[in-house]
């Protein structure tokens, strides 16, 4: 059954967190995604989310990258050709080069759309076995110890099975030191965002032996080398994030010993599709996967949990309930963690619930509607 696509509507959605989150790089007490509602020519509605970073700190893109990217570019080679696979509709746009982040919100309603062809949830067709996923929390740069700890056992309390903590230099051994004392049964692990050089191995080194997950990222995307020497020196496993952006390079860091753990994020991959084929690869050498996360709102975060229901998904994921972060989100039913445990959704086909469209009107700011042959158009400005 093919699929064309009629027009491509973006809207700029701003919530409001429940709680600021500091990385290593920056500080944010609100998120701005795009989201993707793709109509075919039939009517059918398909629902996408470009969850990118607002700044171009995790990486080179950023919200108003990925806006022009996906209204100029993207949309307009999908729009009015026709597709019988999401993979298919990908190879459209192969052109584009890089822009992972806008990739990935339109292949998200791609295969929103072919799961409504198939009737089946992106779950069913991605080959997820699991029903419901073990959840664990990331927990930002806070500025006291004291805050973190409360942060933490919020969080514990709550039943979530992992915490993740951000540091960066100056922020490392203190913490962990902290939340290990407070709370000595947690599974604990730590995610540098590369804010970390290699003459700074020493400090990694002494987070070593004190049973951590993992150690995430610790240096530059690009150092695959410095990556795997740590990965040779420490027994605690070294996990890559933001340097895995293909299979190809994914090929290279296994290749190098770089990486014990792969974090593996559909939008920092592009999409649905080559995050399969990074669970794949990294199943076949043995290598444990978990899903990461970028504060999605819940179109997002249920296209992550029917990733992160396949086989190679060994360890607790990002995909933590949406209240974590907001007090009301986009879909219905809400995503909600039960005792550390977050439920794939299958509910329906496709990403398995429903856009409530009257709270995406409330929060969006900004419009893009994009048809064949008028994509240049001005963007519509929207009240908040």
């Amino acid at each position: 059954m093919t699929v064309t696509l009629a027009e491509i509507e973006l809207a700029l959605v701003r919530l409001d967190l429940v709680h600021s989150f500091e990385t290593s790089s920056h500080r944010k007490s609100h998120l701005e995604h795009i989201v993707v509602r793709a109509t075919a020519t039939d009517g059918s509605v398909g629902w996408g989310e470009c969850a990118s970073p607002s700044d171009p700190y995790y990486c080179g893109e950023s919200t108003w990258s990925c806006w022009q990217v996906l209204g100029e570019h993207l949309a307009p080679m999908l729009l009015g050709r026709p597709w019988e696979h999401p993979g298919e509709a990908a190879r459209l746009t192969a052109k584009v080069s890089g822009n992972h982040f806008a990739r990935a919100g339109l292949d998200m309603a791609c295969w929103d759309l072919y799961g409504q062809r198939q009737g089946e949830p992106l779950a069913d067709l991605l080959g997820a076995e699991a029903d419901a996923v073990p959840a664990g929390v990331s927990l930002g740069i806070e500025p006291t110890i004291d805050a973190l700890l409360a942060q933490v056992s919020r969080h514990v309390s709550d039943g979530y099975r992992r915490i993740k903590l951000k540091i960066r230099p100056g922020w490392d051994l203190e913490p962990v030191r902290a939340v290990q004392a407070a709370f000595p049964g947690v599974a604990l692990q730590v995610d540098a965002n590369t804010a970390y050089r290699p003459e700074q191995e020493a400090v990694l080194a002494e987070l070593d032996g004190r049973g951590l997950l993992m150690i995430e990222q610790p240096y530059a995307a690009t150092d695959l080398l410095s990556h795997a020497r740590l990965a040779a020196r420490l027994d605690t496993p070294v996990c890559l994030d933001e340097s895995v952006t293909t299979a190809d390079v994914l090929r290279t860091a296994l290749h190098l010993g770089a990486a014990d753990v792969v974090n593996i994020k559909v939008s920092r991959l592009g999409g649905l599709g080559p995050s399969k084929t990074v669970h794949d690869l990294c199943l076949q050498a043995g290598v444990p996967v978990w899903c990461g996360g970028m504060h999605e709102f819940g179109i997002g975060r249920a296209a992550n949990l029917a990733l992160a229901g396949l086989p190679g998904f060994t360890l607790p994921s990002d995909v933590s309930g949406s209240d974590k972060y907001y007090r009301r989100d986009i879909v219905t039913p809400p995503i909600r963690a039960v005792d550390g445990m977050v439920a794939v959704p299958r509910s329906r086909p496709g990403i398995g619930l429903d856009v409530d469209v009257e709270e995406l009107a409330r929060h969006t700011v900004r419009t893009w509607r994009i048809r064949p042959g008028a994509h240049l158009t001005a963007p519509k400005e929207q009240a908040a």
